[in-house]
């Protein structure tokens, strides 16, 4: 099946949807973290300690963060954690060139390691991993069910996977507020700091159409996933799934 957000481009060219992902994250990763806390006020943070919580009592050793960016939820993953290794993976040399001199400064090089990887495409091996994450990363794919198939396939039986996504409030007055928000103060603001005005314009169009809540719900455990779960939080401006293998 195909979802809408997989036909949004960053820069409505022809042309391969990851090659265009690949280069607007190359271009915005210099400011991408002031510009992530910034728009979302701070609030990811507490965001991305509850998706980490939710693997605590699993005490997975060998972890993939899929879409890791800048490192942020691989870092915190790993002191909150504390598994044997974990592999950031992305498809973004300059969000990675970023996430490495984080993990160094942060002390971590010896359990947190990173790889240029197509989600499409993983290079590791079947039942590979305990935990698979990612967060704010699958509104990217360009095909969302096979990029959510690869996750199953590299986790092991009985692997817990974790995505934190940001989805639209549906619910007035916040749907109504967080839609001006979106289409008109975020790409503002994207386009002063990161200097590429296109990123902030294309990362709310594909909130606005990517599968949430139950729907999600429902790609996951048609793709072959169990005990499959939702939480939204803040008005349903950021949403956690969890789900077994």
């Amino acid at each position: 099946m195909n979802y809408e957000q997989e036909k949004i481009k960053p820069y409505h060219a022809e042309g391969d949807k990851a090659a265009q992902v690949e280069r607007m994250f190359d271009n915005i990763s210099a400011r991408y973290d002031l510009l992530n806390h910034l728009l979302s006020m701070g609030i990811d943070k507490r965001w991305r300690r509850e998706a980490i919580e939710s693997l605590r009592a699993y005490a997975p050793k060998e972890m993939l963060d899929i879409a890791t960016g800048t490192g942020d939820f691989a870092i915190e993953s790993a002191r909150r954690l504390q598994p044997q290794h974990l592999i950031g993976a992305d498809i973004s040399e300059g969000m990675m060139a970023v996430a490495r001199h984080k993990v160094e400064e942060a002390g971590l090089s010896d359990v947190v390691s990173f790889a240029k990887e197509d989600c499409l495409q993983l290079s590791f091996a079947d039942n590979s991993f305990d935990a698979v994450t990612v967060a704010y990363g699958v509104r990217n794919y360009s095909n969302l069910e096979q990029g959510l198939s690869e996750m199953l396939r590299v986790l092991r039986p009985g692997g817990r996977l974790v995505i934190i996504e940001l989805t639209t409030p549906i619910r007035f007055p916040m749907k109504q507020l967080f839609r001006l928000y979106s289409r008109w103060i975020m790409p503002t603001v994207g386009r002063l700091i990161s200097k590429d005005g296109a990123a902030y314009s294309y990362l709310p169009a594909t909130m606005e159409v990517f599968p949430q809540g139950e729907e999600m719900q429902q790609v996951l455990q048609n793709v072959g996933y169990k005990d499959v779960k939702f939480k939204r939080f803040t008005f349903g401006l950021s949403t956690l799934y969890t789900a077994g293998k």
